[in-house]
C-alpha cells in the first residue's frame, strides 16, 4: 500500500507509485482540502529555503525538516530537535528524505482539523492498515520507554476494554485510537502510583510523586515547578502524597489552559488585581455550567504560584511560573535584559526622545482640529454686551463667515506658534502622567488607585501650564484678529509683535484660569482613558491589543466629558487673555471675570463654546494619544526597561495554524511519555531508528 493511500484512505494510488498515478493522487489531496494556489506557493517558498539538492532534486533532511514545520518562538517547553519526531510521518518512502510531495501531503494532512491525533495514529500504525492492533500499540509504545521508565502493564482491564483480551482480538480505528490516547495518561498515572506504592497504604514518597509527573508532564512544567513538585506532600499531615492529590495535580496540568483563563479573568476584575482560592472557586463557577475545579485542585494551584503560602492573595505574575512552562526566576529574567546604567547623557537622551515623540503626536491632534479650535475661540470671545449685532449665530455660521471673509487659511490663523509650542507641552505632559503613575503603580499587579491615577492627570496638566500659556495668548490673539479686522478695519499683526508687547509678565496673564481648566481637564482624561481601554475595550484581556480603531476611541471618548467639563475656566481664560476692544467688559482676575460673565450674560456663558471645544478637543487628543502610543510602540527607545509580562500561548500572537498542529501532535506524543520518539524499536522485525530517521520501508 503506498504512502498516499495510507494518508489518505480516500484516494486511490497504485502499489508501485507510479509518477502519472503519484500526481493525480496529489492533485486529489489538494482539491479535496481546498488548498489554495498561494498557499502552495508558500509551502513551496518554505520548503526550498530549507531544501538541499540531492541528485538533482530537492529534499528535506532531518534539520530541514524541523526548521520548516517547527513554530517560531514557540512559549511551550519543547525543543525544537523534538518536533523530528514528525519526521517519520512525514518521510514515507523511508529513505530519510522528504521530497517536494511528501511535504507537501504532509502540510495537507496539517490542513486537517484533527491533524494532530491523526498523525499521532499515523505513528502508531506502523503496518498502514489503517487500523492499530494490540501488538502494535504495545510495540510503538514499549520502543519509547527506557529500561528506568515505570512499566505499563499492557495485559491490564483498560487496555483490554479498546483491545480485547490478551494479545488483542478488536483492532482500534481511528477514532476509537483518538479516545485511547486521550485516556491513556490517566491510566498511566494509576498503574505508576500502584507500581511505586508498594506497601499499598495509599500513598508514595514526594521523590517517587516527581518521577510520575518527569515521565508524563515534564515538558508541561516551568523547571521551578518540577523542582517543588515534592512539596505537594505538604498539603496534609504525613509528609507523603495520596493519589487523591496526584489525581488533582493532573487534572491541574490537564486543565492548564481553563485555569490560565480563570485567574486571568479573576485578577482583571478584582480591584486590586489580586486573587485568594475562594475568589478563584467562585470565577470558576460563574463561568462554567458544572464545577471546573475542587477545592484540593485550587489548593495546589495556589500552593505552587504562592511559593507553598496558599491562603495569600496573589496577583497574575504569581502565577507565572506554573502557567508559563518556559518560566524563569525574575533574577535571570532581569540579568538577560540588565538595562545599562543611567547615565547624564542617557537622561538627556531620554529626555529628548520623549520631546520628539510627544512633540510629533502634539504637532499632529493639533493640525487636524485646528479650524474647529479657531470657531471655538472666536465663539467664547463674543460679548453679547456689545453695542449692535452680533457676528456669530452659532459655530456654524462662525466657520461660514471665517472662510467666507478670510479664505481657507483663516482656519489656521496662529497654526505657527501652536506648532513651536506643542512640542514641550504634550512632552512635558505626557511625560510626567507616565512618570507618576509608573512609581504609583503597583509592580506585580500593574494597577494604580484612582487616588493616583486622578493626581498623575492633574500634576500633568499643572506641568504643562508653563509652555501653554504663552502658547495660548499668542494663538487667541492671533485668532481674534480676523474679526478685529473685519469690523474695526484693524491692521493684523504677527507674533513677534504680540510677544513683545505682552513682555514676560505678560505671557503669563491668565495663567491661574490657565491651571484652573488644564489640571482638572488631564486628571479627568488620563483617568478615562485608561479605564476605557481596560474595562471597555479589555486591554489586556488574555493578552488583547487594542486595534488602530479602539484606541482612537478610547482617546476620543475620554476628551468629551474633559472638554465640557472644564468649559468654564476655558471661558474666563479666553475672556482674560484676549485685548478687550472698545465698548467691551474689561476683567481684573479670575474671580472677578467669573462674577461679571454670570451677572452680565447668564449662567449659560461659562459654556460658550462647549460643544466646539468637545468637538475640538476630543479628536485632537483621540489623535494624540494614539500617534503617541503607536511611536512608543513603533520607535521604542532602545534603552527602555520593560517591565516582565506574563506571554504564554494563550495570549501569544497566534502562529500558522499548520505549526500549531504540528505542535499539538507531538504533545500527544509526548504525553505518552517524556522520551517518546528518542529510542529505537524494532517493528516486524526490522530496526526502526526514530532518533535515526533513515528507517526501513514497512
Amino acid at each position: 500500500m503506498s504512502s498516499w493511500s495510507r494518508i489518505f484512505p480516500t484516494v486511490y494510488c497504485d502499489s508501485d507509485g507510479s509518477s502519472s498515478l503519484r500526481k493525480t493522487a496529489l492533485q486529489t489531496v489538494r482539491s479535496a482540502v481546498a488548498v489554495p494556489e498561494s498557499e502552495l506557493k508558500r509551502w513551496r517558498r518554505t520548503f526550498d529555503t530549507y531544501s538541499k539538492v540531492i541528485n538533482d532534486e530537492k529534499f528535506l533532511d532531518p534539520d530541514g525538516f524541523i526548521d520548516a514545520i517547527a513554530p517560531k518562538g514557540d512559549l511551550s517547553k519543547i525543543g525544537r530537535a523534538q518536533f523530528g519526531i514528525l519526521f517519520r510521518i512525514a518521510d514515507t518512502s523511508r529513505r530519510g528524505l522528504v521530497s517536494w510531495d511528501d511535504f507537501t501531503v504532509f502540510e495537507t494532512l496539517l490542513k486537517r482539523p484533527d491533524a494532530d491525533y491523526w498523525m499521532a495514529f499515523q505513528y502508531f500504525d506502523v503496518d498502514h492498515s489503517g487500523n492499530i492492533d494490540y501488538n502494535e500499540f504495545k510495540a510503538v509504545f514499549s520502543a519509547n520507554l527506557g529500561p528506568d521508565a515505570i512499566p505499563f502493564d499492557f495485559d491490564c482491564d483498560w487496555v483490554k476494554l479498546y483491545l480485547g483480551k490478551k494479545n488483542g482480538t478488536h483492532v482500534l480505528g481511528y477514532n476509537e485510537f483518538t479516545q485511547l490516547m486521550k485516556g491513556l495518561q490517566g491510566e498511566r498515572l494509576r498503574q505508576a502510583f500502584k507500581y511505586l506504592d508498594t506497601d499499598q497504604d495509599g500513598f508514595i514518597r514526594p521523590d517517587e510523586f516527581k518521577r510520575i509527573i518527569l515521565e508524563i508532564a515534564g515538558h508541561k512544567l516551568s523547571e521551578a515547578v518540577i523542582d517543588r513538585l515534592p512539596t505537594l506532600c505538604t498539603l496534609s499531615p504525613g509528609q507523603r502524597i495520596s493519589y487523591s492529590e496526584v489525581i488533582a495535580f493532573h487534572n491541574v496540568i490537564r486543565e492548564m489552559d481553563m485555569v490560565e483563563r480563570i485567574i486571568r479573568e479573576a485578577t482583571a476584575k478584582s480591584k486590586d488585581g489580586r486573587i485568594d482560592q475562594s475568589d478563584f472557586l467562585n470565577h470558576a463557577a460563574s463561568s462554567s455550567r458544572y464545577s471546573l475545579f475542587t477545592p484540593m485542585e485550587a489548593s495546589i494551584v495556589f500552593h505552587f504560584a504562592g511559593r507553598g503560602i496558599a491562603s495569600q492573595r496573589l496577583a497574575l505574575i504569581d502565577f507565572a511560573q506554573l502557567l508559563d512552562p518556559r518560566w524563569r526566576p525574575p533574577h535571570e529574567e532581569f540579568e538577560e535584559r540588565k538595562p545599562v546604567k543611567a547615565t547624564l547623557v542617557q537622561n538627556v537622551l531620554h529626555s529628548s526622545y520623549n520631546f520628539v515623540q510627544g512633540g510629533f503626536a502634539g504637532a499632529v491632534g493639533a493640525t487636524i482640529v485646528y479650524p474647529i479650535d479657531m470657531v471655538k475661540t472666536r465663539m467664547q470671545n463674543q460679548r453679547s454686551t456689545v453695542v449692535g449685532q452680533l457676528l456669530y449665530k452659532n459655530s456654524i455660521d462662525c466657520a461660514k463667515k471665517i472662510f467666507r471673509n478670510e479664505g481657507f487659511t483663516g482656519f489656521y490663523r496662529g497654526l505657527g506658534p501652536q506648532l513651536i509650542g506643542v512640542a514641550p507641552e504634550k512632552a512635558i505632559k505626557l511625560t510626567v502622567n507616565d512618570l507618576v503613575r509608573a512609581r504609583a503603580m503597583d509592580p506585580e499587579t500593574g494597577r494604580i488607585k484612582l487616588g493616583w491615577e486622578l493626581a498623575a492627570g492633574g500634576m500633568a496638566g499643572g506641568s504643562q501650564v508653563i509652555f501653554t500659556n504663552p502658547l495660548e495668548i499668542v494663538k487667541i490673539r492671533l485668532q481674534v484678529q480676523g474679526e478685529a479686522a473685519k469690523v474695526e478695519g484693524a491692521i493684523a499683526k504677527g507674533a513677534v509683535h504680540i510677544i513683545r508687547q505682552l513682555g514676560i509678565l505678560g505671557l503669563y496673564k491668565g495663567a491661574t484660569a490657565c491651571l484652573l481648566r488644564d489640571i482638572p481637564f488631564s486628571a479627568i482624561y488620563f483617568t478615562a482613558y485608561s479605564h476605557l481601554k481596560k474595562d471597555v475595550f479589555q486591554e489586556g484581556y488574555n493578552g488583547k491589543r487594542l486595534s488602530f480603531l479602539e484606541t482612537l476611541g478610547a482617546a476620543a471618548i475620554a476628551g468629551m466629558p474633559a472638554a465640557y467639563l472644564t468649559t468654564p475656566a476655558d471661558v474666563v481664560k479666553t475672556r482674560l487673555q484676549v485685548e478687550a476692544r472698545k465698548g467691551q467688559t474689561h476683567y481684573s482676575g479670575l474671580r472677578d471675570a467669573f462674577v461679571k460673565i454670570y451677572r452680565e450674560e447668564g449662567f449659560r456663558a461659562l459654556f460658550k463654546g462647549g460643544p466646539a471645544r468637545v468637538i475640538r478637543s476630543s479628536p485632537q487628543f483621540g489623535f494624540t494619544l494614539l500617534a503617541y502610543e503607536t511611536l512608543k510602540d513603533v520607535v521604542s527607545y532602545p534603552w527602555q526597561e520593560k517591565p516582565i509580562k506574563m506571554e504564554t500561548a494563550l495570549t501569544s500572537r497566534p502562529d500558522e495554524m499548520s505549526k500549531i498542529r504540528a505542535r499539538n501532535a507531538l504533545k500527544i506524543l509526548l504525553d505518552v511519555h517524556g522520551d517518546f520518539g528518542r529510542r529505537a524499536a524494532t517493528f516486524s522485525g526490522r530496526p526502526l531508528s526514530l532518533s535515526n530517521p533513515r528507517l526501513s520501508s514497512s
